[in-house]
Formats: structure tokens, sequence, C-alpha cells
């Protein structure tokens, strides 16, 4: 599948204009879109990041966020269910030396089954992770 992962962090970037990877987050999705990539996310990213808009930035935001989302054509939704939540499962375990989340596990079960390489994400636990992390790091 061509296709870019879209995490909590990578959302959050391009939602908030107050964000320092702001500008470079939405440069960076936008040029995957315009290489023909779809942005890829699960429900339990959509949950975190809905939640997170509604925090930081209000109930107009988020809902303007999930507008957004749902009339998206370019956007593919992964759905967690059991046994993709059983294989995070044991990954999450399985990493004792890194401080992953549940959801970050979730995510690379997704991205690992659909062979993504990419994500859009200022979270550092998606290079540990062994992906390309867009937007690349500040110089």
């Amino acid at each position: 599948m061509k296709g870019v992962f879209v995490d909590t962090a990578g959302w959050m970037a391009c939602a908030d204009e107050g964000d320092p990877a702001h500008g470079r987050a939405c440069e960076a999705r936008d040029a995957a879109l315009e290489q023909g990539n779809a942005l890829v996310t699960t429900d339990y990213v959509i949950d975190e990041t809905l939640t997170l808009i509604r925090m930081r930035l209000g109930l107009a935001a988020a809902k303007a966020w999930w507008e957004q989302l749902e009339g998206s054509s370019r956007l593919r939704w992964e759905w967690i269910g059991m046994d993709r939540a059983e294989k995070a499962r044991k990954a999450f375990f399985r990493y004792r030396d890194k401080d992953y989340s549940f959801t970050d596990c979730t995510s690379l079960v997704v991205m690992q089954e659909l062979r993504l390489k990419q994500a859009l994400t200022t979270d550092r636990h998606f290079r540990q992770m062994g992906f390309q992390v867009l937007p690349h790091p500040a110089e």
C-alpha cells in the first residue's frame, strides 16, 4: 500500500498553529498527498487526537477537525480490533526498555501489517521503531 501513517503527534502538529512543527508537518502532509499517498491512521489515534484537540484548542476546533477527516477521500481508517490489540499487547510487554504507549504499539502493528515505512509524527518512538519520520527533525 502507498501511504503515510499519521500519529496523534502528527495530527496535532498540523492542527495546532502554535505547535513548533506546524509548518513543517503541514508541508510534509501535503507533499505525501501530492505524491499519491493515502493518509493512514487508526481508531485509537483518532480517539487520542480528538480528545487532545478538544483539551488544547477547544470543542469547536475538535468538531472542525472531525468534519475534515470525515469528509476526506484520502484518509484510510484502520480499526484495531481484537487481533491487532493482542499483537499490540505482546509488543507493549516485549519492549521493556522503551516507554511506548499501548496506542504506539497498535500503530506499530498496523504499520508493519500494511508495510508502511513513513509516519507523520513528532513522536520519537516511531524513529525508535525503525520508521522514517516526517517531517524530518529541525536542524
